[in-house]
């Protein structure tokens, strides 16, 4: 393995590795009110876009790494949409203890 291809393979690990804690966290929490869904929706539009030209390219560490990219971001899009809805259904504490106050 040439030093080029070993630079692209152990920064791709890094880099997936980076956004694990990330992913987990929002899966865990459900809480992704510290993202904007048009960061979010920019990040996903500009993934497809850039895969125009990663796909293209050959098959290396960049294939790899890119395709994380494309789920990793598709996921935080599908869970922002998808835990926001069931967020903004549940009473916060402020709501409950403004619904006790007035019980």
């Amino acid at each position: 393995m040439n030093l080029p291809i070993l630079a692209g393979a152990l920064s791709t690990i890094l880099f997936a590795l980076s956004y694990l804690p990330m992913l987990h966290k929002a899966a865990r929490t459900k809480d992704l009110s510290s993202y904007s869904l048009s960061n979010i929706t920019i990040t996903n539009v500009g993934n497809v876009v850039y895969s125009l030209y990663v796909f293209s390219l050959p098959v290396g560490p960049i294939w790899v790494l890119h395709s994380f990219y494309l789920v990793a971001s598709a996921l935080m899009l599908l869970w922002f949409l998808r835990f926001r809805a069931a967020h903004a259904l549940t009473p916060t504490g402020t709501q409950l203890a403004e619904q006790e106050a007035r019980s």
